[in-house]
């Protein structure tokens, strides 16, 4: 039993050749020639996609490019001990980057539409996720290399690994002078490719490639106590990066359940959030549509924060109405995405509405004043479906009165006052009397 699972898990089955899979590797390293073009025009394509928010095009994009082999071959020359391939992919996996920042940051330069589209957007703000894409994607793509039939995992690897998207909206930020997308972007495309190194490194060691030898035994060992220095470096700072997204994750989510049973579950709507898991102290804006708070209820949320695992953190509670604007308005020019059809449908209705509205309460005041008699009233807008054009439209003021009112001095005001003549009065009283009779 234990023999029939060994077999059915062992990846030496159908394994390549050594010597064949290091020559594959290190013929898709060097960015030359035709590679060179590929990934320029690949480049290109995945920043159309991006620029208008085509994710069909960004996998295209991700298919065709060839970023993979220098992070492939990184992973395999430092589980193998071979100094001469990790120089070479090193140094091509710069050029390919340098070429890919060219390229990308030229085109947003001319392209004459720079709106931040939510594909943009998505690659801005890594989190733990994208670390086990890359750390068990990369492990799909060294095990396939080292296949006598290939298949077809790679395509696959290219796209949820997705090392193009992230190049592209570093130079989208570089184009428009954006440092936070740059940051962003490229600290999503530095996890991408140490992960993928790092389970390349495992897979190869776990295969048990052999080592590169050298006559010159001092100078061997010297590389290999230089490339183990180089795995501790890049292990070390991957498995604090992977820690840190797990724990702000944690924290977002510890966030979102504090927001939930303090203000969400007792009837208060939060309007806008804004979450600075950076900063020190962490802080948590909120902005609430139109409960206000006192400085007693806002420190006893402060304190119930410790109750859901949130620690140095500040709750801040805007209540001043010009600030939460500014606040509002900046985080929509932030992020800002492309309007969908059902947002122009929205407001598409919402210019209809205002056609017939009418919101005039000194108009109401005024009619108190002049006209006591006036019980209950309610003015807006009625259609003539006759002629149904926009200058048709008449104005319905509806009113209740027990006493008589002079209707054509009251008609007369209201046409003077509006500055229209379409005035129709509806006096609900009389007609509930003679529905009484």
């Amino acid at each position: 039993m234990r023999k029939t699972i060994s077999n059915f898990l062992n990846l030496h089955i159908g394994e390549e050749n050594p010597t064949i899979v290091l020559e594959n590797v290190t013929s898709n390293v060097s960015f030359r020639g035709a590679n060179l073009w590929i990934l320029a025009c690949a480049i290109l394509i995945a920043s159309v996609g991006l620029n208008v928010n085509s994710t069909a095009v960004i996998i295209g994009a991700m298919l065709i490019s060839p970023l993979m082999g220098p992070i492939v071959g990184a992973g395999f020359a430092l589980a193998t001990f071979n100094f001469s391939l990790l120089k070479k992919s090193m140094k091509n996996l710069l050029i390919a980057t340098v070429v890919s920042l060219t390229v990308s940051s030229l085109y947003f330069y001319l392209s004459p539409f720079k709106d931040i589209q939510s594909e943009l957007l998505a690659r801005t703000s890594p989190n733990i996720y994208d670390v086990l894409i890359a750390f068990f994607g990369g492990i799909v793509g060294a095990v396939s290399i080292t296949r006598i039939e290939k298949g077809n995992p790679i395509p696959g690897v290219a796209i949820a690994t997705a090392l193009m998207p992230p190049l592209c909206t570093a130079g989208f930020g570089i184009a428009t002078g954006n440092w936070s997308f740059v940051a962003g972007a490229f600290y999503l495309y530095t996890i991408n490719c140490f992960f993928i190194c790092i389970s390349t490194f495992l897979i190869i060691k776990f295969l048990k490639y052999q080592a590169v030898e050298t006559t010159n035994k001092a100078f061997e060992k010297r590389i290999r106590y230089g490339i183990s220095i180089l795995i501790i470096v890049m292990i070390v700072p991957s498995c604090y990066l992977a820690y840190n997204l797990l724990n702000q994750k944690k924290y977002n989510q510890n966030v979102e359940n504090f927001i939930d049973n303090e203000f969400s579950k007792k009837g208060y709507t939060v309007i806008y959030k804004k979450v600075d898991y950076n900063s020190n102290p962490k802080l948590i804006e909120l902005v609430f549509l139109s409960t206000k708070f006192d400085s007693t209820e806002i420190k006893n949320f402060n304190s119930s924060l410790q109750d859901f695992g949130i620690k140095n953190t500040n709750l801040v509670i805007k209540q001043n109405t010009s600030d939460i604007k500014k606040e509002i308005l900046s985080e929509i020019n932030l992020q800002k995405t492309n309007i969908t059809e059902k947002d122009l449908q929205v407001n598409e209705l919402k210019n209809e509405l205002n056609i017939y509205k009418m919101d005039n309460p000194e108009l109401v005041k005024e009619v108190k004043i002049l006209f006591p008699e006036v019980q209950e009233m309610a003015i807006g807008k009625l259609q003539n479906y006759i002629t149904a054009d926009s200058t048709s439209l008449e104005t319905a003021f509806i009113y209740q009165s027990e006493t008589k009112i002079d209707e054509k001095k009251l008609k007369a005001w209201l046409a003077n006052r509006l500055k229209t003549s379409n005035i129709i009065l509806f006096n609900t009283t009389k007609d509930t009397s003679k529905k009484k009779k």
